[in-house]
């Protein structure tokens, strides 16, 4: 069977054939191109028309198949108009905008009893904040939508033209019923918002459409549910995942959500997953911290590969750190100058070096990913015996190596591609190719090796 996996993420897609044959899975690279945040009229877009031509390239490359699946970050959307027109393009989530939706919002639904019923972590980029900033602005706009399509979706519908709702992308909208698996339309009509335009939920692994004949699957539509699904877990005891990319999501794999003060207070968020389960975790800002530093280098004249930018931090000797979630590394206008205050203004010592900054910057995620991952434990009462790294950031040894040594427990490292993995073999179950998740993980477990990163002492 050959099976295609689109995965887009906030600063570049790929498209990728999977060939699952008796068990065996097998990847081939078909496209792989930027996605950047464009500006119009002074706000961060996306380009939607752009990114539907990259996907199409890829499917063209790759031949006949047997199945699409289509998966990007979350919070995003777009809105459709009575005719099915694309109203605008969508907002990234890193626009300011989106904060200024947070004080109607609270006005209306308590910030406990929101996280009561949709238990997702306030974050001033989640959908129901958007939306808000949305009705406090430009109420015409949201007057004229018929339906709200998340990233994902929008790109299925323009792919096949049917409008599905997903379950894994809904639930990083913060107006998803985290119990039910539905909408949560007490919190939808307490906040004025149209409930015509929020569609019916479908779970991972549905027909969503055709594109030219083939199949599109609905899989698991957040890329992070995706990642998870692909986590190589077949060991016996309890581990936790961290999707490592340009966010960091560190969490556990749930059969329910926990929509307790404890976690509220801890601002974990209740996620879905593939087969139903929630995904229970932290977003913290990632190796977006690198890609940025790494961007203004380069526009200064230093330019560095990623490669490079990890052999300057294993030469450094430097110790500071920030935390990563500090408000002002979401979307900075100079990364570097507001680590460059941070840590000046807390006396930290001053990095000299670019390697002083990015080990900077590994140090400050590992020790956040200890302190979440403690979190973890106690809100969930589980204690892990090993720490599953997936997605991009599998390729960042030093930082492996440190998170190891951080959180006092090995850490297994792969799939690398572990979206368009999970991706895949979602589409495979879906087609009764595995019997099972866990399956379709021992599956993956064969075919991708996993480097193990043991803690050291001291």
């Amino acid at each position: 069977m050959r099976i295609l996996a689109a995965d887009l993420g906030a600063s570049s897609g790929r498209t990728i054939v999977g060939e699952v044959d008796g068990g065996a899975i097998r990847l081939a690279e078909t496209h792989r191109f930027e996605n950047r945040m464009v500006e119009v009229d002074g706000a961060k877009r996306w380009d939607v028309d752009g990114l539907v031509r990259e996907i199409q390239t890829g499917i063209a490359a790759a031949g006949p198949l047997d199945g699409i699946g289509l998966d990007t970050w979350g919070v995003d959307y777009g809105l459709l108009d009575a005719d099915g027109a694309l109203i605008e393009s969508p907002f990234a989530y890193r626009d300011p905008r989106h904060a200024d939706g947070m004080a109607p919002a609270y006005t209306r639904v308590s910030k406990d009893d929101l996280y009561a019923v949709a238990g997702m972590q306030e974050m001033p980029i989640n959908t129901v904040f958007q939306l808000m900033a949305e009705q406090a602005k430009r109420p015409a706009v949201l007057d004229r939508a018929a339906r709200m399509l998340m990233m994902p979706e929008l790109l299925v519908y323009r792919l096949t033209g049917e409008a599905v709702s997903e379950y894994s992308i809904s639930s990083t909208t913060g107006l998803l019923d985290a119990r039910a698996r539905d909408w949560a339309w007490d919190v939808i009509r307490a906040l004025d918002l149209p409930e015509g335009i929020f569609g019916r939920i479908t779970m991972p692994g549905a027909q969503a459409g055709l594109y030219e004949g083939t199949p599109v699957f609905t899989v698991a539509m957040h890329d992070t549910g995706s990642a998870v699904a692909a986590v190589p877990a077949t060991e016996p005891g309890e581990w936790a995942y961290l999707s490592s990319g340009t966010w960091s999501l560190i969490g556990a794999e749930l059969d329910d959500p926990i929509l307790t003060a404890e976690a509220r207070d801890a601002n974990f968020t209740n996620e879905g997953g593939a087969d139903g389960k929630i995904r229970f975790l932290k977003n913290i800002n990632g190796l977006w911290l690198i890609q940025e530093c790494r961007r203004l280098w380069a526009e200064q004249g230093t330019p560095m590969t990623f490669a490079e930018i990890a052999a300057a931090a294993e030469a450094s000797a430097y110790e500071g750190t920030i935390d990563p979630n500090a408000p002002q590394y979401l979307a900075p206008a100079n990364m570097v100058d507001e680590i460059l205050a941070d840590l000046k203004g807390r006396g930290e010592p001053v990095p000299a070096t670019e390697g002083d900054i990015a080990r900077c910057c590994y140090l400050s995620l590992a020790a956040a990913y200890r302190r979440e991952l403690d979190k973890l434990q106690d809100v969930t009462g589980k204690r892990f015996n090993r720490l599953h790294v997936v997605g991009g950031g599998c390729k960042a040894h030093l930082l492996n190596r440190l998170t190891a040594d951080a959180v006092g427990i090995p850490v297994y490292v792969g799939p690398a591609e572990a979206t368009a993995v999970g991706n895949l073999c979602i589409q495979a179950q879906a087609c009764g190719l595995f019997g099972s998740r866990q399956e379709a993980r021992q599956a993956i477990a064969e075919a991708f090796p996993v480097q193990v990163y043991e803690p050291q002492a001291g």
